[in-house]
């Protein structure tokens, strides 16, 4: 597995820091969970936290796995819908200047946008206008797309087409591509359980889910169980812990792997997505499960130590001096 295209939702996030949590139970939000709402909703909403800092990013959850893994040096593409307006203009752009192949339709309706409300102690509650991006159709997945990558991440936010979603993890098993998926939410895996369970089972080689989705997606309780009925269905499968780590099955090997203790956990925006960046990252080039499962970690170490999944080149230059030792094995979790 060399090269990996990614498809998801093309949005870009707004990211806005409260003071407490008052704003969730206001609109009776579950804290850490991803919600699709109308603009109208979204724009009362913001209203609602208007005079909060807040920044705006590049977003999307399989757009942040696919940029993380271009700066990691990987070689990938990333599949989208976005509107005919600036914000359109500017995520093309600033796919291209990441070095990712942008395969970027333009719909009718204004580009997608993510409000992400980030709590005190650093969890994420989303609230996502899809916009142009739930204009993308399964008839727009054509073959030719796929022509030299090997792998298609997918995130499980699309879900919300399943014709759409469908189509495009066929076409990439037709074209004899390595599918990986990431659950994504734990309430989007409860809505869509049959069909993901599925979707797993048919098509799906790699699955990536934090403790809580794994748990709706297989009503196992435990972690390690849970791990286990996934990997019943897939090739690889990959259950994130928290604080505890992550475990991994591929086969009869078992591996858990620890977590790198961030600085200052500011905002978990991204994490999960940055996780998938360096285990991904770290199949690409070859390495063990435990090495892979170690610049996962990495990554996500990192990017809850910021607002948003944007930072500087001096915490890249940090990650790329870890993962340098973690190729020579000197640095394992």
């Amino acid at each position: 597995m060399k090269r990996v295209i990614g498809i998801g939702n093309a949005l870009t996030d707004m990211l806005v820091n409260l003071k407490t949590d008052s704003v969730l139970g206001r609109f009776k939000l579950a804290k850490g969970s991803m919600n699709l709402v109308d603009s109208r909703l979204q724009t009362e909403i913001s209203q609602s936290v208007a005079g909060l800092p807040y920044s705006l990013s590049l977003g999307g959850s399989a757009g942040n796995t696919i940029r993380a893994m271009a700066r990691l040096g990987c070689d990938v593409g990333f599949i989208g819908k976005v509107g005919e307006d600036t914000t359109g203009d500017f995520f093309v752009k600033a796919l291209e200047n990441l070095h990712v192949e942008p395969v970027i339709f333009r719909g009718t309706e204004r580009s997608g946008k993510c409000v992400s409300l980030i709590s005190p102690d650093g969890e994420r509650t989303m609230l996502t206008h899809l916009g142009a991006a739930l204009e993308l159709e399964a008839s727009e997945i054509d073959p030719t797309i796929f022509d030299d990558y090997d792998c298609l991440y997918v995130e499980g936010y699309l879900v919300q087409n399943h014709e759409l979603i469908e189509q495009a993890v066929r076409t990439a098993k037709a074209c004899g591509l390595k599918v990986a998926i990431d659950l994504a939410s734990f309430n989007v895996v409860a809505e869509s359980l049959e069909f993901l369970r599925r979707l797993v089972r048919e098509y799906v080689d790699i699955v990536f889910a934090n403790e809580d989705e794994a748990k709706t997606f297989t009503c196992e309780a435990e972690p390690v169980n849970a791990l286990q009925a996934i990997s019943e269905l897939c090739e690889l499968a990959i259950v994130k812990i928290g604080t505890r780590g992550a475990l991994i099955k591929q086969g009869g090997d078992v591996v858990h792997v620890g977590i790198m203790a961030a600085a200052k956990r500011v905002d978990t925006t991204g994490a999960g997505d940055f996780y998938a960046a360096g285990f991904l990252a770290g199949l690409c080039q070859g390495l063990s499960l435990r090495q892979c499962g170690t610049i996962g970690a990495i990554t996500a170490g990192k990017v809850i130590e910021v607002v948003g999944t944007t930072f500087g080149e001096e915490a890249w230059e940090e990650i790329f001096r870890l993962v340098e030792k973690v190729r020579n094995e000197k640095y394992l979790f």
